[in-house]
């Protein structure tokens, strides 16, 4: 009967919080992106610059700011089919894993069978 009260009352404060944890979050993110101010256009609201070309504003400073999203998203997209292939070759490893075992699985049960016979 406790474990039932205790499980009701976990219930009841997730429900509480699921929602509170969502928005704080979700204020947080925006009050970080607050900080950045518009990409290229000189420094950001936090206070630090990029280099004196980011700091200066203009064509040069938004080619720059987008040279630079363009390269981290190269490297995510890098990063990403790294993982890929990296998960790919554990599931070819542990196909050939569950078929080595099935193999001997059956090898067992063929010397079981084997027994049974001789008697």
């Amino acid at each position: 009967m406790i474990a039932v009260a205790q499980l009701w009352c976990q219930l009841k404060m997730a429900r509480f919080l699921r929602p509170n944890i969502r928005s704080f979050v979700s204020s947080q993110l925006r009050m970080s992106s607050d900080q950045l101010g518009e990409l290229g256009k000189g420094a950001g609201k936090g206070g630090g610059g990029g280099g004196s070309i980011r700091e200066a504003g203009g064509a040069m400073g938004k080619k720059q700011a987008a040279e630079e999203e363009m390269y981290f998203r190269r490297k995510e997209q890098e990063q990403l089919a790294a993982l890929k292939q990296h998960h790919q070759e554990e599931i070819d490893h542990h196909k050939k894993e569950i078929e080595r075992l099935q193999r001997e699985i059956d090898r067992h049960k063929g010397k079981i069978r084997k027994l049974k016979h001789d008697d």
